[in-house]
């Protein structure tokens, strides 16, 4: 559901981390070690132009809540100005106060709701708070076109609420879910709306050991990421930009993505092998 490519454009998306503070801490995501930033919307409309000859969709996020950024507005129209399909991902606690900014953008495509974002919320009735914020949101954006994704990627954390999580969907939306689906899945609800399922799973990171056997990535491939100091990297993943491919905001884009190195990790995940210690040391590529 990332957007069907242009064949024209060698990406088929590009990660704008528009900003990496979080209103949240939640227990599967690693968080960053660098100084929190917020891409202004100056520095957001050079690099949507940027990447516009690469690709035709953006996702504004890389690490962060992207709902905290205080120009959303501002973001989703230069997206529209510049031709760029917008697909978000939130944890979903500040669609309430956005909705107004959300529903009336041409631009924004797809709305991605980490619902597993719940475990930083706590047991009990916070769950259901939560989520009587959430869906009638979702409600209304998948009513506006807006393609919604209700993500439940907790397989081995707190996948035991999941059943809870379902009955409010069905309760909010008037929409049967059944049974919450085991591994990774990808179940089509109705127009517009779709409940995905996964296992936790390992964020790369350094300190962790190299993965032995054959690996594969879209990173380089299929998508890339922009931190919000400029920096580039090779997948969304890279929540400290390990990978330093260059800066964007200092070179031309299309230099940095042709640069020896970068072609050289999307070679490698064409044969199965990982050319970067961090990609060696990810638990999400592990599972191609």
């Amino acid at each position: 559901m990332s957007g069907k490519k242009n064949a024209e454009k060698p990406f088929r998306r590009a990660y704008i981390e528009i900003t990496n503070a979080c209103n949240l801490n939640c227990a599967f995501c690693p968080g960053t070690r660098r100084a929190p930033r917020v891409l202004s919307p100056e520095e957001f409309a050079l690099l949507a132009r940027a990447v516009k000859p690469h690709t035709d969709y953006v996702c504004l996020h890389l690490m962060g809540e992207p709902l905290l950024h205080p120009a959303l507005g501002r973001i989703l129209e230069i997206c529209g100005e510049e031709g760029l399909r917008a697909n978000l991902t939130t944890n979903g606690t500040l669609l309430e106060d956005v909705k107004d900014i959300l529903l009336s953008a041409p631009a924004l495509r797809k709305l991605s709701v980490s619902l597993h974002s719940f475990e930083a919320n706590g047991d009990g009735p916070p769950l259901e708070a939560y989520l009587s914020r959430v869906l009638p949101v979702v409600r209304l954006a998948r009513e506006a076109g807006i393609i919604c994704e209700l993500r439940l990627w907790n397989g081995g954390g707190a996948r035991r609420l999941n059943g809870r999580v379902c009955r409010a969907i069905e309760r909010e939306l008037g929409i049967p879910v059944g049974n919450p689906p085991d591994g990774v899945c990808d179940r089509k609800l109705a127009e517009n709306l779709h409940l995905v399922t996964a296992p936790v799973f390992d964020w790369p990171d350094m300190a962790l050991p190299a993965g032995e056997g054959r690996v594969s990535c879209l990173g380089m491939r299929d998508h890339f990421g922009i931190l919000a100091d400029g920096t580039v990297v090779p997948c969304c993943l890279d929540s400290e930009g390990t990978v330093a491919l260059g800066n964007a905001f200092e070179r031309p884009l299309g230099e940095i993505l042709d640069s020896p190195r970068a072609r050289a990790i999307a070679d490698g995940f064409s044969r199965r092998t990982a050319t970067e210690e961090l990609c060696r040391r990810c638990g999400y590529a592990r599972r191609f």
